[in-house]
């Protein structure tokens, strides 16, 4: 154990957890409002998690397809949803887009544009029209410099080597939070009016993810049920089609659904362009959930490749058009498999990819029930339901962060006293105590893997009572087990203790993932029982998690008529082929 730790207290009106797209959205707008902001987080923010999102972000533009609007893209979201999108929700996403765009111009993006030098925009799975603006295929990457740049032109202070472990909240009324430094090991003690909770999903529970060792471990979802706040449908995680298989080490790292929107193909072991089985009219755009379970389909019954994946092909499509339009594939590729994508297939299989549920939120603010807690981004819910619509996940961040910055700076204006609470402070400060003096038998890296192959085993692409039973049990040992750990820092930083908190949040996430996935009795979306086959209009509701044993039904509001005039049938009629 470090002796006498440093603990360093440091004040901020709003503090925000996560330094990704969504957290520094709401710290600019913070800024230009003239409050002071703070974001920590545990990742640089030259790399979080948003440089990932390759494709492009969606809004109603117009600049290709004349007729396209808002409300058909809140009808394709909700439709593309299993209608268990929250259409308040919706609306304010979908009406609020192109503003989003214009922040993200104003600022900088460097868009790709028509040769009139209207914004450009390309068909991603299952939009009526062309509305996913895009930078290449590095439209993530492009808006998180855009976004860090502003946060540096406007002089926020971001941490980005503190690891979160409490929101401290006293009668269900935040005050701050607590954390230590990854590298010194150091303490911090922020004292903060209001927190924006953006520290992401939970994907990385599954063996083969799209997401990074470090991230999206479920952290949001333990601060946020630690503090007093609930989980919305966190069974419902898609699993993107396209993961690649090899090397070990990058397993899971996506080639962007852009690939597809471009015109690629995919083939099963056999050489079919399988797709035809499963939607024959949208083929490969299909929605995300259809062709991932399209692909394991294909696998499961030993039509895939001998290394167990199928294969996506866009070596018919001009040399100049990838260079151009899927650049980062096309180098991702070389990088890792000395692949030539212009002229060779790219082996892949489903990979986990998206919390679409996540931190209970009001639709209006995204508060979270708690005064003064906030989330945003893939740490909240209400938007994706049971299939995100590709394309979504950035242009959300985009609007409630700036909604979610001004809701918080009006509450900061309008606190007239901070109750704070000692034994709060003490709980936290005492669990990273308990874990630096652990010296169990126990490997936390071991207990990960562990809980990531219980996860990808019983509740993966397909799912029934019967392995979500053996998952749940297999999560009480993994449990019982976490009693004996030992954490051991050394001199190159802290991280063995923050991977001990990764596995406490990845245990919780885990555990509400299961609890819901045995109740959704139903296929719907990227939830596939196939003990269940057939959607159920009475689970045409949220599932909400605050705690072991407890979950609760929450019931959908109606689609208003302008949006539901222009959606399509939902249905999941041979969905589930075995």
């Amino acid at each position: 154990m470090v002796d006498s730790p440093t603990e360093r207290q440091l004040a901020t009106s709003v503090l925000v957890v996560g330094t990704g797209g969504a957290g520094l959205r709401a710290a600019i707008e913070l800024a230009e409002r003239g409050v002071e902001v703070l974001m920590v987080g545990k990742r640089p923010k030259a790399d979080a998690h948003t440089t990932l999102a390759a494709g492009g972000i969606n809004a109603a533009l117009s600049t290709m397809d004349a007729e396209d609007s808002w409300q058909q893209h809140a009808a394709d979201t909700i439709t593309e949803s299993y209608l268990l999108a929250r259409p308040d929700t919706v609306r304010i996403v979908t009406e609020n887009a192109a503003r989003g765009i214009e922040d993200l111009e104003r600022w900088g993006m460097p868009f790709a544009r028509e040769s009139d030098g209207r914004i450009s925009q390309r068909f991603f799975g299952a939009h009526t029209y062309r509305r996913t603006s895009f930078a290449g295929d590095y439209t993530g990457l492009e808006i998180q410099r855009t976004l860090v740049n502003r946060a540096a032109q406007l002089g926020i202070r971001i941490i980005d080597t503190c690891y979160v472990t409490r929101i401290l909240v006293r009668d269900n009324v935040v005050f701050g939070a607590y954390g230590f430094d990854l590298e010194s090991g150091d303490r911090y003690g922020f004292r903060a009016d209001a927190v924006i909770l953006a520290a992401g999903g939970h994907t990385r529970i599954w063996r083969r993810t799209s997401s990074r060792r470090d991230e999206n471990t479920g952290d949001s979802f333990r601060l946020a049920v630690l503090a007093g706040g609930r989980i919305r449908d966190p069974e419902l995680v898609q699993f993107h089609p396209s993961g690649l298989i090899e090397p070990e080490n990058s397993a899971g790292t996506l080639v962007s659904e852009a690939a597809r929107g471009e015109g690629g193909i995919l083939r099963n072991g056999e050489g079919e362009r399988f797709m035809k089985r499963y939607d024959p009219e949208r083929m490969e755009l299909s929605t995300r959930d259809r062709v991932a379970l399209a692909a394991y389909t294909e696998i499961k019954e030993g039509r895939g490749t001998a290394k167990g994946g199928v294969w996506l092909d866009v070596s018919h499509l001009p040399r100049e058009t990838i260079m151009r339009r899927l650049p980062r594939v096309y180098q991702t590729m070389l990088e890792l498999q000395m692949l030539d994508i212009t002229r060779d297939p790219i082996e892949i299989a489903p990979t986990a990819h998206y919390s679409m549920g996540g931190v209970w939120v009001r639709a209006q603010d995204h508060g979270t029930g708690v005064e003064g807690l906030y989330a945003i981004g893939e740490a909240s819910s209400g938007l994706h339901g049971a299939n995100r619509l590709g394309g979504n996940s950035l242009i959300e961040l985009l609007v409630y962060g700036r909604i979610v910055g001004e809701a918080a700076a009006r509450y900061s204006a309008e606190l007239s006293v901070q109750r704070r609470s000692h034994g709060a402070l003490a709980e936290a400060r005492a669990e990273i105590d308990t874990l630096l003096t652990a010296d169990g038998r126990e490997n936390v890296r071991a207990l990960q893997r562990a809980l990531r192959n219980t996860m990808t085993e019983h509740a993966g692409v397909v799912r029934d009572a019967a392995g979500i039973s053996a998952g749940l049990s297999e999560l009480d040992e993994i449990e019982d087990r976490m009693a004996d750990i030992g954490v051991h820092p050394d001199a190159a930083g802290f991280q063995d203790l923050a991977h001990a908190f990764d596995l406490k949040s990845s245990v919780l996430a885990a555990r509400a993932t299961l609890e819901a996935a045995l109740e959704r009795r139903e296929t719907r979306g990227c939830h596939n029982r196939s003990d269940y086959p057939a959607l159920d209009p009475r689970l045409r509701v949220n599932l909400v998690w605050s705690g072991p044993g407890r979950l609760e039904r929450e019931e959908i509001p109606a689609v208003p008529e302008e949006i539901a005039r222009l959606m399509r049938d939902v249905s999941t009629e041979g969905k589930l082929v075995e």
